[in-house]
């Protein structure tokens, strides 16, 4: 990590950002708490597939999957909101200027976790949470906030082209999914995904 990034971060979080820092998170909660795990894979993803629907020929209409990097807040202080950085030049946004309905998918297997576990992407052991809703632009505190959540886990966003009108929107959730473990998906309601803590309970 280069000494000016290393500044930066540290101007940011107040916390010298580090994977070593990371790992010290990474304790996946019992399955059968199935709000604590979909906010933990959310808060441990740095990416996700974004599903929209397309306004560009020769596939208008149909589903459109696309990845975005997010961040749900700073490594250990968890929002359970993902949040994004977007221009209008890419491909998906524009979808969202039409639609901005779309779902939101992300896998422990983007993490070491699975690896290390041997399980498969597909196997319901290694967990994935699947979000539906809609993109929104935020501004003001709560865009401050999502500046400090993804420029702390994504370095490199900082030099990103100032030309290309860059701008800090949200995930809005409506519906969790989450597959963690066998039986079948399940469903959590808003109520509990937010008030439950991804981290280890004696945090």
């Amino acid at each position: 990590m280069r000494a000016s990034t290393q500044l930066v971060c540290l101007l940011l979080l107040g916390l010298i950002c580090s994977p070593a820092a990371a790992s010290h998170w990474f304790r996946i909660p019992p399955h059968e708490e199935v709000a604590r795990v979909a906010r933990f894979i959310v808060h441990q993803c740095d990416w996700a597939s974004l599903a929209t629907i397309s306004t560009h020929k020769p596939v208008v209409g149909q589903p459109f999957s696309n990845a975005f990097s997010i961040s749900d807040g700073i490594q250990g202080l968890s929002s359970g909101v993902p949040y994004l950085y977007l221009t209008e030049m890419e491909i998906s946004v524009q979808d969202l200027k039409v639609n901005p309905n779309a779902s939101l998918s992300m896998t422990l297997a983007q993490t070491d976790y699975c690896r290390q576990q041997g399980f498969d992407p597909q196997s319901p052991l290694c967990a994935r949470v699947i979000l539906s809703g809609s993109v929104l632009p935020v501004n003001g505190s709560e865009a401050r906030f999502a500046k400090q959540a993804l420029f702390t886990r994504h370095l490199e966003m900082i030099d990103w082209p100032s030309g290309h009108g860059w701008f800090f929107a949200k995930f809005n959730i409506t519906q969790v999914w989450i597959l963690d473990y066998f039986g079948g998906i399940k469903t959590v309601s808003l109520d509990k995904y937010f008030h439950a803590s991804p981290y280890r309970k004696y945090l």
